[in-house]
């Protein structure tokens, strides 16, 4: 019983009832076995003091006097077993002052117990203080730790870590060796908060997991592969994004934690195959932003987690590869470097990295800038003055301009972030702001092969457009393209199908989007800036520079007038009268006689684009990037 109140005044009474006037009977509060007798009969005791200890299933009940005074007696033994209510002693109250002895005088709130000394023991094996060795050699190659790394990304005391205290699994090895050889078995994953103060607390949690090189080159073990799968199931069921550092050599051949259960796993037959974490990845496509970094040698699996992320950042040293130099070698394939398998030279241009960096304090700044456009609006922006978009497109037609001046002139400034620059460069895909609201944005690229639609740059665009159809960010498209690409070499890299993407990516988007007409909007090929129609944006408008027709005008010139040219015998004649054609198509398909026509929305003032964006945008009501991301909204979203 507690002290005073109701229950003293119940025992004194059943006391009474023993003839016992005055004397306090103590109750069992539970059934259980009497296992020690703490006080001696006759002692002066304290309100709270233990008089006996019981012990049931499995666990000791301390049961003390509720009133200070005389122990007269205990009415039971060791050993005694008794139920809920039986009086197990007698205490007469009385006016006593005893101090309270030993442990129970003061409690030292900075004393560390042996049991919380070990566990500090062991997780300070895998700071920064206890791996100085490993910590220097990384640094003496101009890299960071894996620590250091998180520690960056995430805002200051917001990381919460999982699994710091596993080491790999070996049979018969002595514990504190392996946490002090392989801490946290060489995985380092948990929850953070990123960009907290630009969006705020609900928007910024993450899970954040990183293999560490300098235990076993950042291989995959059967617990950190479990440490993973949790990570990834948290991830899933809190809608959180997620942000790999994924440096490592794939699988353990052999060594500290290879095997999956100790000896009995070595007679398993589907091992490592039954390993879920690479689909727990796959399946948080279009559910959660997936943020893939890399610096260093990535190879087999760890790679294979690389290239499901949405967006996969690498710094200038890393090589990224599906199998690494003792596979290629195992199969026969010749004998290679880890520099030589996926070096950037190859990655970037092939579009396997979307963001090439420098080196790993610049990839993490970029992870942060990527994270925010899914974290939501910026209340604060600049821009540049908008009167230079007038003159952004130059007066003679045929003179090509820098598209990405022009991006940077229209978005917030400092708000561009391109993805796969290198890669279809026929096609600009960048995540952008305007007016703090984040937003995507594809452009073609008239200085490569005129803004022509190639296979690369269509799977470029209609990947992109997924991307930001999942996590609800408006898209921007600047048109200015002659068409899809023709002729035999472009046709043997199946643009027939690649080009199909944009048409039905395109058509399955919700996300409003907004087409601008800068210059040539020329058949299919302007169809697919405007996902299939200039009707289905949200809003269609051209700048004043703007061309239209259904094809190209010379090449419809040459086709509509062929018989008319051909009967020109004088060459000269012949040229100055297709000259005059070509001229009379361009005056009917110039900008202004489109929206006299209604082909497009409006012809605008090229300093208003921004507003117009801004305001369309509001205008359809589009949602926020979801913050809530437990359900998806589209199946996933293409690696490639």
């Amino acid at each position: 019983h507690g002290a005073g109140g109701p229950a003293a005044a119940g025992a004194a009474a059943a006391a009474s009832d023993q003839g016992l006037d005055g004397v306090v009977a103590v109750e069992a509060a539970v059934q259980g076995t009497i296992v020690s007798i703490e006080a001696e009969p006759g002692s002066l005791v304290r309100a709270g003091q233990v008089l006996l200890v019981m012990e049931a299933m499995k666990m000791q009940h301390e049961v003390v006097t509720p009133v200070a005074g005389t122990f007269q007696r205990t009415t039971v033994r060791v050993g005694d077993t008794v139920y809920a209510g039986h009086v197990l002693a007698y205490v007469e109250p009385g006016d006593v002052e005893i101090e309270a002895a030993g442990d129970e005088a003061t409690i030292d709130l900075d004393e560390i117990r042996p049991d919380l000394a070990e566990v500090e023991r062991r997780r300070a094996y895998g700071g920064h203080e206890a791996r100085v060795d490993a910590t220097a050699k990384r640094h003496e190659r101009g890299l960071r730790t894996a620590r250091e790394n998180v520690e960056d990304l995430c805002d200051p005391g917001t990381f919460v870590e999982y699994g710091g205290l596993v080491v790999p699994s070996s049979m018969g090895r002595d514990a504190d060796d392996l946490a002090r050889r392989y801490p946290a078995d060489g995985m380092i994953n948990g929850i953070g908060a990123i960009n907290g103060a630009q969006f705020g607390d609900a928007a910024n949690r993450c899970v954040v997991m990183s293999y560490d090189y300098t235990v076993l080159a950042g291989t995959q073990g059967s617990l950190n592969h479990r440490k993973t799968d949790r990570m990834l199931e948290v991830a899933g069921e809190w809608g959180l994004p997620v942000v790999i550092f994924t440096e490592g050599g794939g699988g353990r051949a052999g060594g500290a934690g290879a095997s999956t259960s100790g000896e009995a796993s070595q007679f398993r037959v589907g091992g490592p195959l039954d390993t879920p974490t690479w689909r727990s990845l796959g399946v948080l496509s279009g559910q959660v932003p997936l943020v893939g970094i890399n610096s260093g040698f990535s190879f087999a699996g760890n790679a294979a987690l690389l290239g499901c992320c949405d967006v996969v950042i690498a710094t200038a040293n890393s090589s990224i590869g599906m199998g690494g130099p003792a596979m290629i070698e195992g199969g026969n394939l010749g004998v290679f470097r880890p520099e030589e398998v996926g070096p950037m030279s190859v990655q970037v241009p092939n579009g396997v990295v979307d963001i090439a960096v420098a080196d790993e304090v610049e990839a993490v700044a970029v992870a942060k800038q990527y994270l925010g456009y899914f974290q939501g609006a910026l209340p604060a922006w600049e821009a540049a003055d908008q009167r230079l978009l007038r003159r952004a497109i130059p007066e003679n037609r045929l003179r090509v301009y820098n598209i990405r001046s022009v991006i940077e002139t229209l978005a917030d400034t400092g708000s561009v972030l391109e993805l796969r620059p290198e890669f279809g460069k026929g096609m600009v895909t960048a995540l952008i702001r305007i007016e703090g609201k984040p937003a995507g944005l594809i452009a073609n690229n008239p200085m490569h092969q005129s803004g022509a639609i190639e296979s690369d740059g269509a799977d470029k665009a209609a990947r992109f457009m997924q991307l930001c159809d999942a996590f609800d960010l408006p898209i921007v498209s600047l048109c200015d393209t002659p068409g899809i690409m023709v002729g035999p070499e472009a046709e043997k890299t199946a643009l027939v199908r690649h080009s199909a993407r944009m048409f039905v990516v395109g058509a399955n988007v919700s996300v409003p989007m907004i087409t601008i007409v800068l210059r040539k909007a020329y058949g299919l090929g302007a169809m697919t800036m405007a996902v299939g129609t200039l009707k289905a944006p949200a809003m269609s408008v051209s700048w004043p520079t703007g061309e239209f027709g259904g094809m190209g005008l010379e090449g419809q010139v040459k086709l509509g007038f062929r018989a008319e040219l051909a009967a020109i015998e004088d060459p000269a004649a012949r040229k100055e009268r297709y000259e005059e054609l070509v001229a009379k198509a361009y005056e009917r398909g110039k900008a202004l006689n489109a929206a006299v026509s209604f082909g497009v929305d409006d012809v605008i003032d090229p300093a208003d684009t921004r507003a117009l964006i801004a305001h369309t945008f509001a205008a359809v009501s589009h949602p926020a990037p979801r913050l809530d991301r437990r359900t998806k909204k589209r199946a996933h979203v293409d690696t490639w």
